[in-house]
């Protein structure tokens, strides 16, 4: 029995092993000022970070320890550098929390209680290289907002929103550590 034989075998094949051919080629840049990149996005000298707590100048109390762990929490899972004390650490990043204020967006007319309600944090933080005692970041009135919904049915307490603030606060700090692109 005679098999035709086809003219092009497998196009997709053949298209396939063109592009993985021609993709190993490009690369990504070597520092992130110059495009993608494929190294971190944090400055490599620096090994440490301390994170003592922000001092809070609001009324409202305990926002700074829940700052302090959820940002303890995001520069050792995002981050290269391990949290350690200010006597062991390469850097530290500190700050103050400015204002925490309670906004509400919206109140049922018939009840005038609050519907939905928003937390919002400001904060002033400044990232040091305590070896050579130089600024690396600096930033004043960095804010962080969260909604919750405290009225019927949902009932959702202060603390939903002041933990979605908080995390969020975190998040940004620890994005603010980034190389300059």
């Amino acid at each position: 029995m005679n098999i035709p034989m086809k003219p092009w075998p497998n196009m997709s094949l053949i298209l396939a092993i063109t592009l993985v051919g021609i993709s190993a080629f490009q690369g990504c840049a070597s520092t992130a000022s110059e495009g993608y990149s494929a190294t971190s996005p944090y400055p490599n000298k620096y090994r440490s970070v301390a994170l003592p707590i922000f001092r809070n100048q609001s009324f409202m109390r305990g926002f700074e320890l829940d700052l302090a762990d959820a940002l303890v929490k995001q520069v050792e899972q995002s981050t290269p550098y391990k949290v350690q004390s200010e006597a062991t650490a390469d850097t530290v990043l500190r700050g103050s929390i400015t204002s925490i204020d309670m906004v509400e967006l919206s109140k049922d007319p018939s009840t005038g209680l609050a519907n939905e309600m928003m937390v919002r944090v400001r904060v002033n933080f400044e990232w040091v290289d305590l070896r050579s005692g130089e600024r690396i970041v600096a930033k004043d009135a960095v804010e962080s907002s969260a909604l919750f919904v405290p009225s019927y049915p949902a009932r959702e307490p202060l603390e939903l929103g002041r933990f979605a603030a908080v995390e969020q606060l975190a998040r940004e700090l620890v994005a603010a550590m980034q190389s300059k692109w």
